[in-house]
């Protein structure tokens, strides 16, 4: 057998071809102090000051923040991931009380929230009473009810909870129950929090994200010749994984300033991806 046609048949070391697009995406090389501000500013933004902390010791960059501020949506937002609901409205309106007095569908959804709460209290045991749901029920949602039908709507479904038993409930029903949703009001009221301070309701980093995901669909929408599947971009690079790790090692271990490490929930009661 000749040697061409034993090197025709040895496989191929060299690198694969780049599509033209990832050749293109390659030649954009965002500045490590820019990547590096747009997590201090999502880790600012969701309320994780002991990483904030130690990312800006890490990058060696200014924490242009006053760690308190932060610290105020934390415990507020503690509150509501563990049920707390009363505590949580008594720190806001504490905070700025117009928070709630302008946003009535936000505290409308925070008075629910704290309803599911006395249900799922109240019906933990076979015999339970249920009678401080149905009072709170009567004297804070039933009154703020009819000025809008979806909280009309929402106030029947709550009180479903107490028909039906907790192990049979239909899924519209059973997401009540879920950890998920003191996640969405707790991301609501960090969010009507930041607007009432006069800051972004969202981290620049989502709405990047948010920004490729819709250019990634126009361009899909309109035929254009970009590779099957698009990485977006976050775990591959080395610089990444470091800055990734850091808010990671942070939110864990926290720092000296607060003496804790930061509540990282996301919507299914996991670590937040976007913080580890």
């Amino acid at each position: 057998m000749s040697s061409a046609n034993l090197m025709s048949r040895t496989p191929s070391t060299a690198t694969p071809t780049w599509h033209q697009f990832e050749r293109k995406v390659d030649e954009v090389k965002p500045s490590k102090t820019d990547i590096n501000y747009l997590v201090m500013d999502y880790l600012i933004t969701n309320g994780y000051p002991a990483a904030a902390s130690k990312f800006a010791v890490e990058a060696n960059i200014q924490l242009r923040t006053d760690l308190e501020s932060i610290q105020e949506r934390v415990e507020i937002r503690t509150f509501i991931h563990s049920g707390n609901i009363q505590a949580a409205i008594e720190k806001i309106n504490e905070l700025n009380p117009q928070i709630l007095d302008e946003n009535p569908a936000l505290h409308f959804a925070l008075l629910r929230l704290q309803l599911v709460e006395l249900i799922r209290t109240c019906t933990s045991t076979p015999d339970g009473d249920i009678s401080p749901a149905l009072e709170f029920a009567t004297t804070q949602l039933a009154p703020r009810a009819p000025t809008n039908p979806q909280f009309l709507e929402d106030l029947e479904r709550t009180l479903a909870l107490l028909i039906f038993p907790s192990d049979n409930l239909s899924p519209s029903l059973a997401s009540l129950l879920d950890p998920s949703l003191r996640k969405d009001i707790a991301q609501r009221v960090n969010e009507a929090i930041l607007q009432n301070q006069g800051a972004r309701k969202e981290a620049r980093l989502r709405n990047l994200v948010k920004l490729r995901a819709f250019a990634e669909h126009k361009a899909r929408d309109a035929k254009k010749d970009i590779p099957d599947k698009l990485d977006i971009g976050l775990l591959g690079d080395n610089d990444n994984n470091q800055s990734s790790n850091t808010s990671n090692d942070a939110a864990n271990n926290g720092n000296s300033q607060n003496g804790s490490g930061d509540t990282v929930m996301a919507n299914n009661g996991d670590v937040d991806t976007m913080v580890a």
